[in-house]
């Protein structure tokens, strides 16, 4: 833990507000809304939620990776790169789309099974290769910070916290917590200098720095990075609160977002968009492949 303990505050709240989304999916998008159009290096940030009939079938994506976080329910997942899978609830994908993949998401529906709900973060990354890291619920670890008996738990999916690090090893720097806490706990996590860090309320409410004011659920909190700030203080003003607590190392290159494709100017979008139309660089399978689970 930090000697000194210098919180960083809120400087910007966002609402995400429930939207369409897909072929009938609900999202809350925070950032990626004109809001909160880029917050280096995130790109995206969604809280779905998908009823039956509904889901993200085929699509493309170029240059960003995107982290699929279950909260309930489970998703299944399939690309041209012959990949293929089940998030469920707890679980967690990271997948860098690399020059190119093409790919569905799809909910799973069923008898007493719970709505599959959400979090989708896109991350700018340099061009690399498609990869994918996935962990099952119980290959998360989680840190106590009170032990076990109290009143905070964080998942680390990735990242460090309180003693505990995550096995993912995510392309660039990008920490990511799912907090619980009970009224009144408090907790400070250190966070990387200069990094952009952000917090997510998914439920209660959550107070910033020593004194700051009460936020409520679905809002986006963008973080101070002044000098000497080592970390956040959180505190949680309602029984149950949950949250979500993510950091990353901004990038020093310009964003030019087109849809799913993410490049550094306008000229290397036109070339994706061509790529995508003639199948080549990275989208060799785009108008042979269908996946099962989409179609």
């Amino acid at each position: 833990m930090a000697l000194n303990m210098i919180s960083r505050n809120v400087v910007k709240k966002v609402l995400a507000v429930e939207t369409p989304e897909g072929a009938g999916a609900l999202v809350r998008r925070s950032i990626g809304s004109a809001s909160l159009r880029n917050l280096t290096p995130f790109l995206l940030l969604d809280h779905f939620h998908v009823s039956e009939g509904a889901g993200f079938p085929d699509h493309p994506h170029r240059g960003q990776a995107t982290v699929t976080y279950m909260l309930e329910g489970s998703s299944r997942h399939e690309d041209s790169a012959g990949h293929s899978g089940t998030i469920k609830t707890g679980g967690v994908q990271w997948m860098s789309a690399g020059k190119g993949i093409i790919h569905a998401e799809m909910p799973v529906h069923g008898k007493n099974v719970p709505e599959p709900r959400g979090m989708q973060l896109w991350v700018d990354l340099p061009k690399d290769e498609p990869t994918y890291q996935e962990l099952d619920p119980e290959d998360i670890p989680v840190a106590y910070p009170e032990g076990k008996d109290g009143n905070i738990s964080i998942k680390v999916i990735s990242g460090k916290s309180h003693g505990v690090e995550s096995p993912v090893r995510p392309l660039g720097g990008c920490w990511y917590f799912h907090v619980l806490m009970k009224n009144g706990a408090t907790m400070f996590q250190e966070i990387p200098t200069g990094w952009t860090a952000f917090v997510y309320i998914l439920k209660g409410a959550v107070s910033v720095g020593e004194s700051g004011p009460v936020n409520d659920a679905f809002h986006t909190l963008v973080l101070s990075h002044a000098d000497g700030e080592t970390g956040v203080r959180l505190t949680a003003a309602t029984d149950d609160t949950s949250f979500v607590l993510v950091a990353g190392e901004p990038l020093d290159q310009t964003v030019f977002q087109y849809g799913p494709f993410v490049m550094t100017n306008q000229e290397e979008i036109q070339r994706t968009l061509m790529d995508y139309r003639t199948g080549r660089n990275g989208f060799e399978k785009a108008h042979t492949w269908k996946s099962k689970i989409g179609n």
